[in-house]
């Protein structure tokens, strides 16, 4: 297929880049961390660790794994952690010694948990100790289950003092950590002591092996494992490099990653700043926001990841006007679309735009990106990034023409091997040439720019048009007194479906017929919605801080009219 797209890759960036250069992750941390042993790799709450020092202790720990606990290749091993130092040491520790990882997010039920660990097989899971309690519900529910477990605490690769202070606070005085017993539990600090006194047996890796199964559409169904080979992942870093490579300065970079490491975006996200030496900022808790604000008031920072909610957090953070941002070079947006209002402030509070990037759990997860010299937000997802292709198909497969509104596919390196244990999901993943379905809609313009309009399951029907959820809540977003808006589609006797907004106010004053008002400045007819409820708590979110729609939908008032009607 032609791809137009690579007319306007700016200066620098490849239309191909080399996927072979790493064998596997193990092999591209082994190369980056001699290259920059002496800089630092990590910060958590003050504290750093160097390149060196994340070599050894993910080699003690890899060793430990093979030597204690006789883990072998294939095998799995879950990862309950917020973003911790503790986190690295304990993915790159898995990965060199052969295992999956299976990230696991923290906040997770005891349900959701023993899915996913049953599921995986996993064979051991390292958990930070304030969420043990659960694990300890899923080995009571599952006796039989053959589940090593490896606990640590916040502090646990502090320097002493603080180490006890910081775990002895969260314990004692703020009574973080509900009371929890494991018999066999292993301390991870104990783990990495041991495995300095053992040997690691290297293990052989090629771009084939799976490196990770990343649980993913837990919020339409049965969360499925995304295979995600070495492979892909090596790809997916080496591509998101050569974008951001033109901007970004070999060993003098300074990475904020406020998003959950467990997650694809920010783990890939690390990973790219990682291999170019740059010092990755992890932050455990951004909604606690004072201490976030804290923590970018430290030092200088280069770089930022983000979601549309999390920008919009910060910039209504009373001390954000104090964060230093003249250094910033990046500021980049995935997982939900970025709201017009907030790329405006955004760029008038920072001095530059944010850059919204595209891709899926299954596709490692970058795919469309806009580049990172662009001078405002466009409101566009971008263009296919080095090495893949990017199409939209119709509903009877065919590509479409150049703005016409399909679904968009994706085909690349980056693209998972399958999804674990599930042949038939997978193949229904896939087209028969071998295009990956988003289940995102959008179209392509002529310059091979790609638009995101919405996810296919929740576009609204109005009387036979297509109403595009985002484009309502970026219109209602508008509004000054809006905090929060979902748009979601409710049953209609005339119209097959109609438009209801959920909005949270900033301004209590705010009514339905002000804010209807302000959306016929903007929308056409069947696209205004004809019916307002507003809520008191935040609407509901993922773990990235994706507002969840069908969430919305499920707590949304029993019938529509049970809301404010247009008048």
């Amino acid at each position: 297929m032609e791809r137009v797209w690579l007319n306007d890759y700016p200066a620098g960036v490849p239309p191909e880049v080399n996927v072979g250069e790493f064998a596997s992750l193990a092999d591209l941390l082994l190369t980056t961390c001699g290259r920059f042993a002496g800089l630092a790799a990590f910060s958590s709450m003050g504290v750093q660790i160097s390149y060196a020092e994340l070599e050894r202790e993910s080699r003690a720990f890899a060793a430990w794994l093979q030597q204690s606990l006789a883990l072998r290749k294939g095998e799995r091993l879950a990862i309950m952690l917020p973003n911790l130092l503790q986190y690295p040491v304990a993915m790159f520790g898995a990965l060199r010694a052969g295992l999956i990882v299976v990230n696991v997010n923290p906040q997770y039920t005891a349900t959701e948990l023993e899915h996913q660990l049953l599921d995986s097989g996993a064979a051991a899971i390292v958990v930070l100790e304030n969420f043990a309690q659960t694990v300890q519900q899923v080995l009571q529910r599952n006796p039989a289950l053959k589940l090593a477990v490896v606990s640590t605490e916040v502090g646990d690769m502090f320097p002493l003092f603080k180490q006890v202070l910081t775990n002895a606070v969260l314990k004692y005085v703020q009574k973080k950590v509900p009371s929890w017993r494991i018999p066999g539990a292993v301390e991870f600090n104990a783990a990495l002591r041991a495995g300095h006194a053992l040997s690691l047996q290297e293990v052989p890796l090629a771009p084939a092996d799976i490196a990770f199964l990343q649980y993913t559409g837990g919020t339409t169904g049965v969360a499925k494992g995304a295979m995600l080979s070495h492979g892909n992942m090596v790809a997916n870093v080496q591509q998101v490099s050569a974008w951001i490579g033109p901007k970004m300065a070999v060993g003098k970079e300074t990475f904020v990653c406020p998003l959950p490491l467990y997650h694809i975006y920010a783990l890939c996200s690390s990973l790219v700043f990682l291999k170019i030496g740059a010092l990755n900022i992890l932050v455990a808790n951004p909604r606690d926001m004072p201490s976030f604000i804290h923590t970018l008031k430290q030092q200088p920072f280069t770089a930022i990841i983000g979601v549309n909610t999390l920008y919009r957090a910060l910039l209504d953070a009373p001390g954000f006007i104090e964060v230093d941002t003249r250094s910033l070079k990046m500021a980049n947006a995935g997982g939900m679309a970025v709201q017009r209002v907030v790329a405006q402030r955004w760029q008038q509070a920072t001095g530059i735009p944010i850059v919204e990037s595209y891709g899926l759990t299954e596709t490692s997860p970058g795919a469309i990106a806009n580049p990172l010299d662009i001078q405002d937000w466009t409101g566009m997802i971008g263009m296919p990034i080095s090495s893949t292709q990017a199409c939209v198909l119709g509903e009877d497969g065919q590509p479409l023409a150049p703005n016409e509104v399909g679904e968009i596919c994706l085909r690349g390196p980056q693209m998972m091997v399958g999804y674990w244990h599930l042949p038939q999901e997978t193949a229904l993943a896939f087209t028969r040439e071998g295009w990956l379905r988003t289940g995102d809609m959008g179209f392509m313009d002529e310059r091979g720019w790609f638009k995101l309009t919405d996810r296919k399951k929740d576009m609204i029907i109005v009387s036979g048009f297509k109403v595009f959820p985002n484009q309502i809540e970026d219109v209602v977003a508008l509004h000054p007194g809006v905090a929060e808006v979902a748009a979601i589609g409710v049953a209609d006797e005339r119209s097959g479906e109609v438009v209801k907004i959920v909005v949270v106010r900033s301004d209590a004053a705010l009514t339905a017929q002000t804010l209807l008002a302000h959306c016929r400045q903007h929308l056409t007819g069947y696209k205004m919605p004809k019916f307002v409820e507003f809520r008191d708590e935040p609407l509901p979110k993922s773990n990235l801080g994706k507002i969840l729609r069908r969430l919305v939908r499920d707590g949304s008032l029993a019938s529509p009219q049970a809301g404010e009607p247009a008048p």
